[in-house]
């Protein structure tokens, strides 16, 4: 959302950045300059005339708006006005506004367009406006594609030499596909201009080769990198053998980005010398930022701010670098001394120092490398971004991510849901919930889980399992099921194998596992492996080997590796643990059977996942946004409109705080009813006595009031009797990794105790909604246990679905529990309801595009 006193900085589709803010009367010299350098040709498709100069009445009605009936944005770059959009109410109240804009020649087919549209819709739609109208010269066709392509329902009309365009604003899953393909393009594109630049230069490299601007130099230089590297150096005329110039543009040579190693207080002049020289990108290794405290925070910012303006990313600070080992390209441009070999798996790392570790061991386990990433403080480039850039490059196959915090939860749960159709994303992260996220209880450690795997992520627990995980998804096929066949040469290891694969939810197949024995030879293991690669019963291997008693096989004979080709040849994923001996390429190798075992179950798990189709969101009866909007006023929130206006009906109930009251609701509401203390946790707590149901008249009323009044305190709630049913509890709550998320499970103490939730992120499909009722372990009691009749599970998946959209939609909505929900054959019933109430939520994925 475009706020009135924060400018934001937007994505071009070439992947350089502008800023976008409201426009304010001090810009009347900017538009006039933007306007002067406007061709003929622009000035007469926007205002049907030449208008060789802007009238000084019109100049101030342009920079003037009330930012209500009319509004208008500027775009600036390298802080000079280049484009301006602007709608206007076509009178008082009117549900519709004239839009139009205009941007200068040199920025134009750059997507400014598109970007002013969906900030000017947003503006709109939050002021009342409900359609767009606009008048476009036929001749102009770059704006009607703008307006075409933007997935409105667009009618035309063409009168007197114009076409008149009139569109509805709100959003569309046509417009909301448009906008995300746009987000995609422009986010990856300015990912690969900081991978595969023509040059860089670096800033901040001693001449006497110390520090770790002389380090990156260095690798640099020795990694081959195709491209012209030059060193920066205010005296120096060689530095690592490197001719030194003192500013970038003086060497002459093209450069797309910028290694900065100097300290915090002069990266911003770096800036300026190397947006001068054309650079896109910054990689900030220096530290001393936003880790080192306000003073540092607020550098950093100036630093972002600063190469934003300049149309610059900022990859760090305080980061290891970044690499990519396409041959084409051979950049190391990373305090790591040397990279993995090439190969198809683009790595994440938020922690520089976690990086290298990370870079090492993959090169020990010899896990191809097709690029890199530190990010360091994550100013401003994100694992989001590298997503974006990974889903269309040819050259990466596998995603690892090491996240330490979220900045766009829900933008991740969906980059990740639409990228892991096409490509595994591996992901070591933290299920800590921040201090703040959040009022009530979140998903445990199995649910935050169940959330990756919703999202087809693979989320890992450790290092070792990230690089064991990885391994096996560069080198191995998917398993088509879930049945191993395990052979070995030890009872002792391929029992413990069978064991593990029961452990990690792995079927063994029938038959196995095959103990070929101590003294098996190559000759034998081959076989036994070719005929369990060939088993129609096992759709994946795991093969485990001891070494023989010395002397009891020939140097042939014990040579087993030379068994593993011919069973790989049939495409059945195979891990291996082999206690001698290295294994061919291709074939994962693990030093222990459970880790062997564990990453297969996880590529196992991944696979069902591409199985099950996605899931649709439905489209809900009987849905009011307008009464939500109103429910959900700043003065006072009405819980019981929001959510009624979302079709969820909660059962009447009648606060009191006396025994005459509570015989007046009583009356009112029509005997038999149920009487609750009235604090949150006691309403169903039939088994403390705070709880009394079946009240059929005064008399038996004034007891039972008697009885919770002198236990509980005199609050209490009466309500009407329903029908008794399965407890069930329905929950929202806001997720560090994935915003809002939904959870449901039965109602009771025990399962409370037990966390007997399921969890699943928003918005929510039906599948998931399904999927959420099946899932507590307490379920059966849902679908008919012991002779019960099976409650309307529909009714609860229509109900989350509802919840669903509600948190989806309201990011005032900060907390929602109903509890307790009584599930029965013919419907559900809400009993109780629960609505925590905030200042909007930070909701980044969330209307028009902005960094």
């Amino acid at each position: 959302m475009t706020s009135l006193d924060q400018p934001v900085d937007v994505l071009l589709s070439d992947g350089s950045t502008v800023q976008l803010r409201p426009i304010d009367p001090a810009d009347a010299p900017g538009i006039v300059a933007m306007h002067s350098r406007f061709s003929e040709r622009t000035r007469y498709l926007r205002y049907f005339s030449p208008y060789p100069r802007i009238p000084e009445r019109d100049l101030v009605r342009f920079v003037t708006v009330d930012h209500h009936d009319r509004e208008a944005f500027v775009v600036l770059a390298a802080d000079q006005i280049v484009a301006v959009g602007r709608y206007e109410r076509l009178g008082p109240q009117a549900p519709e506004a004239e839009v139009a804009f205009v941007v200068e020649d040199a920025y134009q087919g750059r997507g400014i367009g598109s970007v002013l549209m969906e900030h000017l819709a947003d503006a709109a739609r939050r002021n009342d406006i409900m359609s767009f109208v606009a008048e476009v010269l036929p001749a102009n066709g770059t704006m009607l594609r703008v307006f075409a392509d933007f997935g409105y329902q667009v009618q035309r009309e063409y009168a007197d030499g114009v076409v008149h365009l009139s569109f509805p604003i709100a959003p569309t899953e046509a417009s909301l596909e448009v906008q995300r393909g746009r987000e995609h393009r422009t986010e990856a594109r300015s990912i690969a201009r900081l991978l595969a630049p023509r040059g860089i230069v670096v800033y901040g490299a001693s001449a006497t080769g110390q520090g770790v601007g002389a380090a990156v130099l260095g690798h640099l230089r020795d990694g081959g990198f195709t491209g012209a590297v030059v060193p920066v150096h205010p005296s120096a005329s060689t530095v690592a053998g490197l001719p030194a110039y003192p500013s970038a543009v003086d060497a002459g040579a093209p450069v797309d980005l910028a290694v900065v190693a100097v300290p915090p207080e002069a990266a911003t002049a770096v800036v300026a010398d190397a947006a001068a020289a054309g650079v896109h990108g910054l990689v900030v290794i220096s530290a001393g930022f936003a880790e080192a405290g306000p003073e540092g925070a607020a550098t950093q910012r100036a630093l972002v701010r600063a190469a934003h303006a300049a149309g610059m990313r900022v990859v760090g600070p305080n980061c290891l670098g970044v690499a990519n080992t396409d041959p084409t390209v051979r950049l190391n441009a990373t305090l790591a001394p040397a990279l993995p070999p090439a190969g198809r798996v683009g790595i994440f790392s938020q922690s520089g120092a976690f990086g290298v570790a990370l870079l090492a061991e993959a090169d020990r386990r010899g896990l191809g490398l097709s690029s890199f990433v530190s990010a360091g403080n994550r100013a401003d480039v994100s694992g989001n971004d590298l997503l974006q850039y990974w889903q269309d490059d040819p050259g990466t196959d596998v995603i690892m991510l090491y996240l330490e915090t979220f900045g766009n939860p829900r933008k991740f749960a969906r980059l990740a849901r639409r990228i892991g159709r096409g490509k595994p994303v591996v992901a070591l992260a933290s299920p800590a919930r921040p201090p703040g996220v959040g009022d009530a209880a979140g998903p445990d450690e199995v649910a935050v889980a169940a959330l990756f795997a919703q999202s087809g992520v693979i989320r890992v627990d450790t290092v070792p399992e990230l690089l064991d995980v990885g391994v096996l998804l560069a080198n191995q096929p998917l398993p088509a099921g879930g049945r191993v066949g395990v052979v070995g040469n030890s009872s002792a290891l391929t029992g413990l194998a069978a064991t593990a694969c029961l452990g990690h939810g792995l079927d063994v197949a029938d038959g196995y596992p095959r103990d070929v024995g101590p003294s098996a030879g190559a000759a034998e293991f081959a076989a036994a492996l070719a005929e369990t690669a060939a088993d129609d019963r096992v759709d994946a291997l795991v093969v485990v080997f001891a070494p023989p008693l010395p002397g009891q096989l020939t140097e042939v004979d014990a040579d087993v590796t030379a068994a593993l080709p011919a069973a790989l040849a049939l495409g059945k994923p195979t891990v291996a643990t082999f206690l001698v001996g290295r294994l061919p390429p291709g074939v994962p190798a693990y030093g222990g059977v459970e880790e062997a075992v564990r990453a297969l179950a996880r590529a196992h798990r991944y696979a069902e996942w591409l199985r099950r189709p996605p899931g649709v969101a439905p489209e809900l009866p009987d849905l009011d946004l307008a009464a939500a909007q109103a429910a959900l006023r700043a003065d006072a929130t009405d819980p019981g409109a929001l959510l009624a206006a979302y079709g969820i009906d909660v059962v009447a109930s009648v606060p009191v705080d006396s025994v005459d009251a509570a015989v007046d609701a009583a009356a009112r509401l029509g005997f038999p009813v149920a009487l609750k203390a009235a604090a949150p946790g006691l309403r169903h707590r039939l088994d403390l006595g705070a709880v009394r149901l079946d009240l059929a008249d005064e008399p038996t009323l004034r007891r039972a009031y008697a009885d919770v009044a002198a236990t509980f305190g005199p609050d209490a709630l009466v309500q009407p009797m329903v029908p008794p049913g399965v407890a069930c509890v329905v929950e929202v709550v806001e997720d560090p990794a994935f915003g809002p998320v939904v959870g449901f499970g039965l109602g009771g103490v025990a399962t409370e105790l037990l966390g007997d939730r399921a969890w699943r992120a928003v918005p929510l499909t039906d599948r998931d909604a399904a999927e959420l009722v099946d899932e507590p372990r307490a379920a059966p009691l849902l679908r008919g246990h012991r002779g019960a009749a099976p409650v309307d599970r529909a009714a609860l998946a229509d109900l989350l679905l509802r919840v669903g959209q509600l948190a989806d939609e309201q990011p005032r909505v900060r907390s929602l529990t109903l509890n307790p929900v009584l599930a029965r054959p013919d419907g559900i019933s809400v009993l109780h309801a629960h609505v925590g109430v905030g200042g909007v939520a930070a909701r980044p994925d969330t209307g028009p595009r902005r960094l």
